[in-house]
């Protein structure tokens, strides 16, 4: 049986132009290279999952590329790689360890790279011990430094690195490269289901690999909006155009038994009503032509929304969301949460209703 190799490694880029939505810090650093102008500590910081660690290695190897002494059969670039994890690695020894390393030039190529990951683990002693060296490191030596949380870092070695701050990736560019893996691994799939793992990343693009995969297992290789929902434990898009339905045409029962229903299913309640709430600022979004843009979601779902805000007035909206946020906040604090949505759904279903008063005056 051949081993299952993980999308996130199977297509861990090589090249700085196969980086996804990094784009500024890619050219950044290639034209470092071209110029002979690259700094020799450099720290990247930035989100999980958003290509730190990848952009390290492809650096490392390309500033030992084209070395005219070695031959191209014998170009082990990885020989100058060296990765050290700073979360098991994180004591005064452990640097004192590297820096007797790094006075040695490398027996092949120009460079000897050292890659620190999670650097803001080390404590404060081997910080310390760092910060010489990380001055004033030889000729040969490039140091990168990779974080998740810049801030604990101490300022002493921030203003030594030079600082490349990763951005997180826009949902469309996870798509688009989700969307050539499954053409690559003839998977069929609906693009609002790639859409909605990569709205789940939330920026990270190993998140969304990971999740891939496992949709990919979970439906056979057919992903579909549903399947995919229903196994991230999202609520659908559906139920979220039935209850605005409901409650423009003043259906109170019918949203009380479609929100008994989601709850049946499992879903909880409090992610339901910031759901709704997000789906009403959707829906004014789709409603305005100036902020259509700003609407995140895939092109099926966004015909359904572009048509449904037709049905909806500004107003509707506006104190709908409302409602749904005063639900948000006083849903953790009240007793009996269940009621609290409830009464949330009631007073959204109220909005569009006649009062007597204006009875009067259409009767008048």
């Amino acid at each position: 049986m051949e081993n299952f190799v993980v999308s996130a490694r199977k297509y861990r880029p090589l090249q700085f132009e196969d980086v996804v939505g990094q784009l500024a810090i890619t050219e950044t650093l290639n034209h470092a290279i071209a110029d002979n102008k690259l700094a020799q500590a450099l720290l990247f910081c930035g989100p999980r999952g958003v290509g730190k660690t990848t952009c390290a290695r492809i650096l490392a190897r390309k500033i030992n590329e084209g070395n005219p002494e070695i031959n191209e059969e014998d170009q082990d670039f990885a020989f100058n790689i060296f990765e050290l994890d700073a979360a098991s690695n994180n004591s005064v020894d452990d640097i004192r360890n590297l820096i007797d390393q790094v006075r040695f030039a490398p027996q092949v190529g120009k460079y000897k790279v050292y890659i620190i990951d999670e650097v803001h683990m080390l404590s404060t002693a081997a910080f310390n011990a760092f910060l010489k060296t990380l001055e004033e490191p030889p000729a040969h030596a490039i140091f990168i430094l990779a974080t998740t949380e810049k801030h604990k870092i101490i300022p002493t070695i921030l203003s030594r690195c030079q600082i490349y701050d990763f951005k997180r990736i826009s949902i469309s560019d996870i798509q688009q490269h989700l969307e050539k893996i499954a053409k690559e691994e003839n998977i069929e799939f609906e693009p609002d289901a790639l859409h909605l793992i990569a709205q789940k990343a939330d920026g990270a693009l190993r998140d969304a690999l990971s999740t891939f995969d496992r949709m990919v297992t979970f439906t056979s290789g057919k992903l579909t909006l549903e399947k995919v929902a229903e196994n991230l434990n999202v609520l659908d898009y559906e139920y979220y155009f039935r209850i605005t339905d409901s409650a423009l045409k003043n259906q109170i029962p019918e949203l009380l038994l479609q929100f008994n229903e989601i709850l049946n299913k499992g879903f909880d309640a409090h992610i339901f009503i910031n759901g709704l709430g997000s789906h009403f600022r959707d829906l004014l979004v789709a409603k305005i032509p100036q902020t259509i843009d700003l609407l995140e979601v895939g092109e099926k779902t966004k015909i359904k929304y572009l048509d449904q805000a037709q049905h909806c007035d500004v107003k509707f909206l506006t104190e709908a969301i409302e409602i749904c946020n005063t639900a948000d906040i006083n849903y953790k604090s009240s007793r009996n949460a269940r009621l609290t949505v409830e009464i949330a759904l009631m007073q959204i279903g109220s909005l569009t209703a006649e009062s007597p008063s204006d009875k009067k005056k259409s009767l008048g």
